[in-house]
């Protein structure tokens, strides 16, 4: 009879505990409803697991990553979108509080891949096959293969790039500064692979002979400053962040990556409805302290 009352009044203060989130008139909605319905939703669960990595990154190189470094990657956002910077924010379901949060986490993600998988030497010489140093060049778009011709004939009379690109180009970004582009080398995903294969065939103060045609319409491309490639020894390091930023987007290496972090982390799951938030991330060998 006693272990019966105190069960009882266990449970009465159970229910007392359970705060409300929602009132509305006949009724209301609690914190143990509220949890159990988003325990429910992949939302919900996703979330569950961000948290958890999230934490064991903090724990275990949280000091190597200092609010410094995010403020400074932070403000470099901030001025690279300007007075869009809150707009686009925004759009993307996120507040400055947030987005810097994201920003550490990311940080946390590279210094774990880094201490986890090491370049090879191997891995090495078959990124040098393809090494090319950034370069920096200037081009002029326009919609005519016939223009282009046109372009590279005033060219070889001897007519400046700068006068061509702001008569010619249909690339309102450029065509004010000479053409020029921002330097990029060959692990550079922005810019057709066409352009990048023609641009880095040039020598310094070279341009392309004929159109380069992309998707975008037909190109003339000057090279402006083109460095040595040099040797694999003095390119390392560059070699080493191609690498290590390939690697940042590939799904499989950073599931691995995690994998890890996780199995050293050890969670312990108490929710049984919730056991499976990490199983993309579990191998055989973590999924028996994931479980647990």
């Amino acid at each position: 009879m006693v272990l019966g009352v105190a069960g009882l009044s266990l449970t009465l203060a159970a229910c007392s505990n359970d705060k409300t989130v929602v009132s509305y008139k006949g009724g209301k909605i609690t914190q143990s409803e509220f949890y159990d319905e988003l325990k429910k939703s992949s939302s919900g669960q996703s979330t569950l697991a961000n948290m958890i990595i999230e934490k064991s990154l903090d724990e275990q190189y949280g000091d190597k990553v200092s609010s410094k470094k995010v403020t400074k990657e932070f403000n470099n956002y901030k001025k690279q979108y300007g007075s869009q910077f809150d707009s686009v924010l925004t759009q993307n379901g996120l507040t400055q509080a947030t987005f810097k949060k994201n920003i550490r986490t990311n940080m946390l993600t590279e210094v774990a891949l880094k201490d986890l998988k090491k370049v090879t030497a191997k891995q090495e010489q078959k990124a040098w096959k393809s090494f090319e140093p950034k370069v920096t060049v200037q081009h002029i778009l326009v919609e005519k293969e016939d223009t282009a011709k046109t372009i590279i004939a005033e060219l070889d009379k001897g007519t400046s790039f700068k006068s061509l690109a702001k008569k010619y180009s249909t690339d309102d970004a450029t065509k004010e500064d000479a053409g020029k582009l921002p330097a990029f080398d060959n692990s550079d995903t922005t810019l057709d692979s066409t352009f990048k294969e023609a641009a880095f065939k040039l020598k310094q103060g070279e341009y392309t002979k004929t159109a380069v045609k992309t998707e975008y319409g037909y190109h003339v491309i000057k090279m402006i400053k083109r460095p040595a490639k040099g040797t694999l020894k003095e390119r390392k390091a560059e070699i080493d962040k191609q690498i290590y930023d390939s690697w940042l987007q590939d799904s499989t290496v950073m599931q691995g990556v995690i994998a890890k972090v996780l199995k050293k982390a050890d969670p312990n799951i108490k929710d049984s409805d919730l056991k499976s938030v990490l199983s993309q991330y579990a191998t055989s060998t973590t999924s028996s302290s994931v479980s647990k």
